[in-house]
C-alpha cells in the first residue's frame, strides 16, 4: 500500500488516520467539502504541512497521472459522492480497515479506548500520562490533544517511538468490531447511536477481540460480564463499593479551586479537570497503567497533569458582563449532563447551556432522554438554549426541528421557562449579553461543527 486518497479528510477521525499513514511513509491525498472553511483550519493546515495534498471534493484528484491504490472512506460518506464516481474501479477501504492495517503494522502494543462518552479525553489523558512517564507513546484520537498540537500535527495523532499505541475505537457505526487490541478501556454505555442493549452486545463482542487485558467501569462490567473471555485480565472501576469492583471512589470533593478524588486503595489525586466523570476517567487510566506494570505512585504522579483536548471543557473567556464562557464537544445526554455538572462546580450564579445537536436523526434519538436529564438537573435560574441541528449535507428529513422539540419540552416541563430556542447565533449573543452576569457560566455544546469554538470566542469581550 503506497498511495491513499481520503474522502472527507477533514473529519476528526479521518484526519488522524491520514496523518498516521503519511507518517508511516504512505503518500496521502484527500478531499473535503469544508476544507476552505476557516473553522476547519486547525485540522487542514497541519495536514498540508505534512505534505498531504488537499483537493476539492469534485473528483479532480482522479485526473492526476498517479492514481491512489485505494480510497479511504467513512460511514458518513454518501454513495453518490463525486470522488467515488470519478474513481471508477479503484478499491475502496473503510476507515476501520485502514486502522486495522496500521495497528497490525505498527509493531506496538495497542490500547483501545471506547465507550459512549469520554473516549477522546481518556485517549489524550492516557497518552499524556504515558508521555509524562517517558514512554513516548503513539496515539490516534478523535480529538485534538493540546499537549501534542504543532504546526505539523493537529493533535489527534502523535508519532511516538515507544512500545504503546493508544487509539480511539469508534462505536458509532460498530466499526470497532473490525479490529482488536492488546488492551482496552471501556468507559460507559450511554444514549448515543443505539439503545443500551445493542451497545452492551457490541462491547461484549469487542471484548472477544482483546488479547491481554481490559479496564471496565462497573456499568460496563455488569452489562458484559457473562461474555468476558476466559483468561482475559479484567479490572473494574466504580464510583461506589459493590459487586466485583477492584477500586472505587470513596470521596469526591469539588469547588472553585479544583476537584479531588480519593480512591478505595487510599490513593488520592487532585484532578486536572472538574467533574466526577473525570475522577472515574482518572481511575480507569490508573488501573490501566498498573496493568501495564507501572507502580501506583508513578501512575498517580503521571495523572497529576493533563492539558486537555480541544473543545472539551475549553475556557473561551468572559462576556462583557463578566460571565465565564466555555466550549465543549458534549453532544449526547450523558455527555451533556457530565459537562454541565462539571460547570456547576465552578459556577456561583446561573448556567446558560447552549446546545446545537449534531444532526436531525441523532437529535430525535436522544431528545426524550435529554429532556429527562435536564428537567431534573436545571435549577430555577439556569437556561437551556436549543439551536437548530447542524446540517453537514446529504439526505435529511430536517426533523425534528429545535422549535418542535422546544414546544414538546415546554408542554411537559414543570418549569418551561428554563427551556429556550433562538433562531440564530446573533440572537444567542443578544440574549447572553442581556441576561448573563458575573458568576454565571455560559457553555457552548455540540459536535461536528468546528465553528462552535469560534462562536464561543465571539461571545467574549
Amino acid at each position: 500500500m503506497k498511495n491513499l486518497h481520503f474522502i472527507g479528510i477533514g473529519g476528526i477521525g479521518m484526519s488522524s488516520l491520514a496523518a498516521a499513514a503519511q507518517d508511516m511513509g504512505i503518500t496521502v491525498s484527500g478531499s473535503d467539502r469544508g476544507a476552505d472553511r476557516p473553522e476547519n483550519r486547525h485540522i487542514i493546515a497541519p495536514l498540508k504541512k505534512q505534505g498531504i495534498a488537499i483537493y476539492p471534493q469534485d473528483g479532480s484528484r482522479f485526473s492526476r497521472p498517479v492514481l491512489p491504490d485505494a480510497i479511504v472512506y467513512s460511514t458518513a460518506i454518501e454513495s453518490d459522492n463525486p470522488d467515488f464516481a470519478a474513481a471508477g474501479s479503484i478499491p475502496r477501504m473503510h476507515r476501520s480497515e485502514l486502522l486495522r492495517y496500521l495497528l497490525e503494522n505498527s509493531g506496538k502494543s495497542s490500547i483501545a479506548i471506547t465507550g459512549s462518552c469520554g473516549k477522546s479525553s481518556v485517549c489524550g489523558y492516557l497518552t499524556e500520562a504515558l508521555s509524562n512517564l517517558g514512554k513516548d507513546p503513539a496515539m490516534l484520537s478523535g480529538a485534538l490533544s493540546k499537549k501534542f498540537r504543532s504546526e505539523t500535527f493537529a493533535g489527534n495523532y502523535r508519532s511516538g517511538k515507544g512500545e504503546y499505541l493508544i487509539f480511539e475505537a469508534d462505536e458509532s457505526d460498530k466499526s470497532l468490531l473490525n479490529y482488536g487490541a492488546d488492551y482496552a478501556i471501556i468507559l460507559n454505555i450511554g444514549t448515543d447511536h443505539y439503545d443500551k442493549a445493542e451497545l452492551a452486545k457490541m462491547f461484549g463482542d469487542f471484548l472477544q477481540q482483546i488479547r491481554k487485558g481490559a479496564v471496565l467501569t462497573e456499568e460496563v462490567f455488569e452489562a458484559v460480564k457473562e461474555v468476558i473471555p476466559p483468561g482475559l485480565t479484567v479490572r473494574v472501576a466504580s464510583d461506589r463499593n459493590g459487586g466485583k469492583v477492584d477500586e472505587y471512589i470513596t470521596c469526591y470533593t469539588s469547588g472553585l479551586n479544583g476537584s479531588t478524588a480519593v480512591y478505595s486503595g487510599g490513593s488520592s489525586i487532585k484532578l486536572p479537570k472538574p467533574g466526577k466523570h473525570m475522577a472515574i476517567n482518572a481511575l480507569c487510566i490508573k488501573l490501566m497503567l498498573q496493568m501495564l506494570g507501572i507502580p501506583e505512585a508513578d501512575a498517580l504522579r503521571a495523572l497529576g497533569s493533563f492539558e486537555g483536548v480541544w473543545r472539551r471543557d475549553d475556557y473561551a473567556g468572559t462576556t462583557a458582563s463578566g460571565a465565564e464562557v466555555f466550549d465543549d464537544y458534549a453532544h449526547n445526554p450523558e455527555k451533556i449532563l457530565s459537562c454541565l455538572a462539571g460547570m456547576k462546580e465552578r459556577c456561583t450564579g446561573s448556567l446558560f447551556a447552549i446546545f446545537q445537536p449534531h444532526g436531525y436523526k441523532p437529535f430525535g434519538f436522544m431528545e426524550a432522554q435529554l429532556f429527562e436529564y435536564m428537567e431534573k438537573f436545571l435549577r430555577p435560574g439556569d437556561r437551556f438554549i436549543l439551536l437548530e441541528p447542524f446540517y453537514a449535507g446529504g439526505t435529511s428529513s430536517f426533523s425534528p426541528s429545535a422549535t418542535e422539540i422546544h414546544q414538546k419540552w415546554s408542554a411537559a416541563s414543570t418549569a418551561p421557562e428554563r427551556f429556550i430556542t433562538l433562531p440564530d447565533r446573533e440572537a444567542v449573543k443578544e440574549f447572553i449579553t442581556r441576561n448573563s452576569k458575573k458568576g454565571d457560566v455560559v457553555t457552548i455544546m455540540g459536535a461536528r461543527d468546528n465553528s462552535l469554538s469560534d462562536f464561543a470566542a465571539e461571545l467574549c469581550c
